[in-house]
Parts: structure tokens; C-alpha cells; sequence
């Protein structure tokens, strides 16, 4: 699938020295739900901010649909929607008109039809005449959303959208761009919410001190650096893992209550069935066996504190 991001290299350095971005080189496909997870910190939002050409690089380049975004800042904007963390706001002005305002902003001709569906979707169409000063903060939200959806982009930019807000906002939001996703937009979204990045996303990247650490397909990643677990409940409670199974990856929980087998979920032969004939050979029998798989959050947290077999997997 071609890309409709190009990232080339980009660096920044703020001006007190700090080297806010390393080296970056992404490309977001045409039409994907890209998540962008990392800690606070990390370079998410001055990543996103460069691309959408509020702040300048240090180095680099970043094309948007073909556009430069130096160069040819605005065609490279129109393209784009931006859905802020910050809940900065028109204050004084109506939903309606801010919404109409955004849109012309653009260049766009009027048109009350998609506003309305957009204020609809987004459950503001009664709100559409009060003053953004006098909505709540959920609301306030949903009005960035809709500014960000007034003038029709092709690419949205969703930078934490659901901190702090409620869970019928997140649900409606969610609905909503997996619509936009099915009529051919591209979005890039940051949150902290990795189950949402593992619901919602076609590919993940991991940033971290202000470099990529991994930029891959969900179901890949989770492939290579998942690790699934066998965990046996003993019969009889053991002191230590017998010298005999010491060379399996096998360690004691539950006050020795149970034996936890970790395996690779790469490889064609886990190494249970040999687990189970050493351990009837040792004399250790179990009454019940459930197993279990590395979450994305796992994976994420590994990543980030540098893991190193996980970044070595992810290479």
C-alpha cells in the first residue's frame, strides 16, 4: 500500500539543547489506523507537530500526499485534521459558527449538510447554538473532533483524544474513525490506552527518548515479541524446581503451588509435550493447566525500558 506519510530523517533540537527527536524515518500508509504509543515525554507530540507543520524541524524532511510540508505548507494542511490534546477553543463562539469558520479556514465552500452530519455524529447537534464557554469538557472535546472533521481531510491526527473523557465519547470516537477508515481516511492516533492501539490499529509504532524504537503490524509485532505462558497448578507444592527441569524455562509461583512454562510463539515446536514426560518422570503431577499470551502493554512496556531481546526480535 503506498504511503501518504513520508518521514525522512527528521530531528529536533528545542533551544535549550534539548534533543527532542532523533533521526526519524516513518512512512504511514494511505488508509491504515496508525498508533503512535509512547511515554510521557517520548516525542509523540512534537513528531505529530512537525508533521502538521506547526513546528518546525531540526533536520529532515516530511511530505504529506506528495506535498512538502515546508514548501507547500498548504496543500500539505488541507489535507490533514488535527485533534489536539490541549482543549483550546474559540470560547465566545457558538459550535455552529466555529465549525463554519474551520471549514473556511480551508478554503471550503460552505456546506451545512456535512457539518450537521458531523455535529450529529458526534452528539452536538443540540449544542450547535451554545457558546463553547458553556459546554462541559467532554463536550468541549467532541468540538475539536468536529473542528478537526469540518473541512473533509483525507488524514487525522487523534493526539490523545480520549484522556480524561467519557466513555460514551470514546465509544462514539472510536465508531467514527473506524467509518472514516472505511471511506478511504488515514488516521494516526497517540494514546495511552493500549488495549484502544490493540483494538483499533492496523500497525504500531513504539517511540521512546525521542527515537523509534519499532514500527510494525500489530499482529506481527505481538507475533515476534509475544510470549505465551503454560501454567501448571501442582498437586503437591514444591520447594524448587527440580535440578532435572533446571535447564527449562520454567520458574515456581503461587508459593510453589504452581510452574509457570514460558515458550516462544515462533518457533514450530513449543517444547510442551516434553515439558509433560519430564514432568511425569519426575513425579510431579498436576490438576489443571491454563495458558496465556503477552498482551500488547507487555510488549509496550518491554519495548520502552529497553528490553533488549525484544528490540533485538523486532529488528
Amino acid at each position: 500500500m503506498p504511503s501518504i506519510i513520508s518521514v525522512r530523517n527528521v530531528g529536533k533540537v528545542y533551544s535549550s539543547g534539548f534533543n527532542a527527536l532523533r533521526n526519524i524515518d516513518l512512512e504511514i500508509r494511505r488508509g491504515e489506523i496508525f498508533a503512535l504509543l509512547g511515554p510521557n515525554g517520548a516525542g509523540k507530540t512534537t513528531l505529530i507537530s512537525i508533521i502538521c507543520g506547526i513546528v518546525n524541524a531540526s533536520s529532515g524532511s516530511v511530505t504529506v500526499d506528495g506535498h512538502d510540508i515546508v514548501r507547500d505548507f498548504r496543500a500539505a494542511r488541507s489535507k490533514i485534521g488535527l485533534v489536539p490534546q490541549e482543549l483550546s477553543t474559540d470560547a465566545f463562539e457558538s459550535v455552529w459558527a466555529t465549525m463554519r469558520f474551520s471549514r473556511g479556514l480551508f478554503g471550503k465552500a460552505p456546506d451545512p449538510q456535512h457539518l450537521e452530519k458531523v455535529l450529529r455524529e458526534l452528539s452536538l447537534w443540540d449544542k450547535r447554538d451554545s457558546r463553547i464557554m458553556t459546554l462541559s469538557g467532554g463536550m468541549k472535546r467532541r468540538v475539536l473532533i468536529a473542528k478537526a472533521l469540518s473541512h473533509e481531510p483525507s488524514i487525522l491526527f487523534l493526539d490523545e483524544p480520549t484522556a480524561g473523557v467519557d466513555v460514551e465519547l470514546r465509544h462514539d470516537m472510536w465508531r467514527m474513525v473506524r467509518r472514516l477508515r472505511d471511506e478511504g481516511a488515514t488516521i494516526i492516533l497517540t494514546t495511552h490506552y493500549i488495549e484502544e492501539a490493540e483494538e483499533m490499529a492496523d500497525r504500531i509504532g513504539v517511540i521512546a527518548r525521542g527515537g523509534l524504537v519499532v514500527v510494525e503490524d500489530k499482529a506481527t509485532l505481538m507475533r515476534k515479541l509475544g510470549r505465551k505462558q503454560l501454567t501448571l497448578t501442582l498437586r503437591t507444592p514444591l520447594q524448587q524446581v527440580p535440578a532435572a527441569l533446571a535447564g527449562l524455562p520454567l520458574e515456581l509461583a503461587n508459593d510453589g503451588h504452581a510452574l509457570v512454562y514460558t515458550f516462544d510463539t515462533q518457533t514450530d515446536e513449543t517444547g510442551i509435550a516434553a515439558l509433560l514426560r519430564q514432568l511425569a518422570e519426575q513425579g510431579i503431577d498436576f490438576k489443571d493447566l491454563h495458558s496465556s499470551e503477552s498482551s500488547l502493554e507487555d510488549i509496550f512496556v518491554g519495548l520502552v525500558h529497553g528490553n533488549g531481546k525484544a528490540q533485538e526480535a523486532a529488528a
